[in-house]
């Protein structure tokens, strides 16, 4: 009975998640960190933008609240891991993955970027779910996901090995969380717990994706080129974990609410009308929630998930 009120609310769930994802915009095709000589090349979408689009309602309050303390571009109350587009064309207007990796190829012809720079360096390669958006949204039926799975995870492969080629020599790639526990997923069953339906998408991309990189890195001759980081156990790890603690105490927040939510379906977090008046509401402790709003994991969200990510993280380590 649960499966077939899923089912039936599929569309809801749908028209809830595409609604926050068209309003994101776009974002600049990567970005880069240096120190110790040391680059970071990040290839993604909004769950690691640190504020490279300056018209993104991220710009806006009450983003930011946590860190810097105003709105920084990132979609989050602080600091936040991944960044917003796709492999393959998405909803919004902005530049693929494969955009993004031309414009860094343009940019190490310009010597930008010299060959040890390169290979000093890591690629972070997060796909946090936008192509499946823009797949349903299509009006293509959900049992062809399998399919596009496939099709999706092979441009993925295509894409990480032209990174490779490019001449960096270390690059992670996240799994993809688990969308069934996403909050505006999660309303659908009154945020008590994630869809299970929803999240064998997830399952099934994440085993496609493992095989295909333990394949890539049987390519490489006495090296391992490319890590995955994964995400969606982290992310059922620590709602677990929180969700425990909901239990023995009502007062402490539940990880599958958002703490900022907006005013009925079409309301967003930070969303003002015409007069200025908030179409949004917070919760009281940003600081103990996991999401902060109905896509986006809170700065103390993806600080718990990045704890668990940290044995992943050593592999990249140049020895």
């Amino acid at each position: 009975m649960a499966k077939q009120l899923i089912i039936m609310l599929l569309p809801l769930l749908l028209l809830l998640f595409i609604l926050s994802e068209v309003v994101e915009g776009t974002k600049k095709s990567y970005g880069v960190y240096d120190k110790n000589s040391v680059k970071l090349f990040v290839f993604g979408d909004s769950y690691a933008d640190t504020g490279n689009f300056m018209g993104s309602p991220s710009y806006k309050q009450p983003y930011g609240i946590t860190f810097p303390g105003k709105p920084a571009g990132r979609f989050s109350d602080g600091r936040v891991l991944t960044d917003y587009i796709g492999v393959f064309q998405t909803l919004t207007n902005g530049p693929n993955m494969t955009v993004q990796i031309d414009s860094l190829e343009k940019l190490i012809k310009q010597n930008v970027y010299t060959k040890q720079d390169l290979q000093s360096s890591v690629a972070l390669v997060v796909n946090s779910g936008n192509d499946y958006t823009a797949f349903l949204v299509n009006n293509r039926s959900i049992t062809e996901i399998k399919s596009f799975t496939t099709s999706l995870i092979n441009q993925l492969s295509i894409n990480v090995q032209r990174i490779h080629n490019l001449g960096i020599n270390k690059v992670a790639i996240g799994l993809l969380e688990p969308i069934g526990c996403l909050p505006e997923i999660t309303l659908v069953t009154f945020h008590l717990s994630c869809v299970d339906l929803l999240n064998l998408v997830s399952e099934d991309h994440n085993k496609l994706l493992l095989q295909t990189v333990l394949q890539l890195n049987q390519q490489q001759v006495g090296k391992s080129v490319y890590v995955t980081l994964d995400l969606y156990n982290a992310f059922l790890s620590t709602i677990k974990t929180m969700q425990k603690k909901h239990d023995e105490n009502s007062t402490l927040m539940n990880p599958l609410k958002s703490c900022c939510e907006g005013d009925g379906l079409t309301n967003t977090c930070g969303k003002v009308d015409d007069n200025g008046e908030k179409k949004y509401s917070l919760c009281e402790k940003p600081k103990l929630s996991f999401f902060w709003d109905n896509v986006h994991p809170s700065q103390n969200g993806w600080h718990a998930v990045y704890t668990l990510l940290q044995s992943s993280l050593h592999q990249l380590n140049y020895r």
